[in-house]
């Protein structure tokens, strides 16, 4: 349900994609929510919130719930996913988790504001040394960050280790930047090495969600906003949106470094390109 949506926004007119934009953001939320609610939210009339649900083949409002709730109501396999089980089909496998990374971005472009991304790619442009932090699968997503962002020639490491980050977070200076990516936002080593960094003068930029302990001590917050329970499945979605903030902030960060950025990168390809047989043009 939640593909078929997602392959139909570009036909949507402008006010039903907001719609569609609400439904594959919270899902969940939309099912049992009343008209009036998701025209507010999604910014539109409650007559197009009907037209939307027409344009996608229903007779109105309570048969696409129905259908989405069909879509995204089942239980789920403990630690696996929340809406897959064991007699599921390989092709409900390529709907739902395609279909929950689509509403997952597109619920993104909802929740991040664009003034907390110019803040962060602000006080990234003028940083002298740029570290991430993450642990376990936020740790995978700042190892990402560090490879994209030390080809434009910036200091920039990622720590996986809790222990690491606390010394690391020591010898931050006011000049230091430190990004911080976590689902929950509430673990204790990882908000002990925030508060060291802070008391050293360094900015945080927080990658995480808007009510989490993290975000209070962050100097701009980056809201990760997925209806997922982090605790008994495997964090999928979340760590997507986390990978799309990642490549924002490095896109922001190269717009504003300009021709440099370009020529860092560019001197990278050409050190690998050697290192490839008959590959003129690659993707490193």
């Amino acid at each position: 349900m939640l593909s078929k949506i997602s392959e139909q926004l570009n036909s949507l007119s402008t006010a039903e994609r907001k719609v569609a934009e609400c439904a594959l953001g919270e899902p969940k939320w939309f099912v049992h929510a009343a008209v009036a609610d998701i025209a507010e939210k999604a910014g539109v009339s409650q007559p197009t919130v009907i037209r939307f649900c027409r344009t996608l083949g229903y007779k109105g409002l309570p048969e696409f719930k129905l259908s989405l709730s069909a879509g995204i109501g089942r239980a789920g396999l403990p630690y696996v996913h929340e809406e897959l089980n064991t007699d599921d089909t390989m092709a409900d496998v390529m709907e739902k988790v395609l279909g929950n990374a689509a509403a997952a971005l597109l619920g993104g472009r909802r929740s991040i504001s664009e003034h907390e991304l110019e803040n962060a790619i602000a006080m990234l442009t003028h940083a002298r040394r740029i570290e991430f932090y993450g642990v376990g699968n936020s740790g995978i997503v700042a190892q990402d960050a560090q490879h994209k962002f030390f080809r434009f020639g910036v200091s920039a490491v990622a720590y996986s280790d809790t222990h690491t980050q606390l010394m690391a977070a020591a010898v931050l200076s006011p000049q230091d930047v430190l990004v911080v990516i976590s689902i929950s936002g509430s673990s204790i080593e990882v908000l002990d090495a925030v508060s060291i960094a802070k008391e050293n003068g360094a900015k945080v930029i927080a990658i995480t969600r808007l009510d989490s302990p993290l975000t209070q001590l962050a100097d701009c917050v980056l809201a990760v906003q997925v209806r997922e329970d982090s605790n008994r499945y495997t964090p999928m979605a979340s760590r997507l949106l986390q990978l799309a903030i990642v490549d924002m902030l490095a896109i922001g960060l190269a717009l504003r470094l300009g021709e440099t950025a370009s020529l860092q990168l560019a001197k990278g390809k050409r050190s690998l390109r050697r290192h490839h047989i008959g590959d003129e043009d690659f993707n490193a």
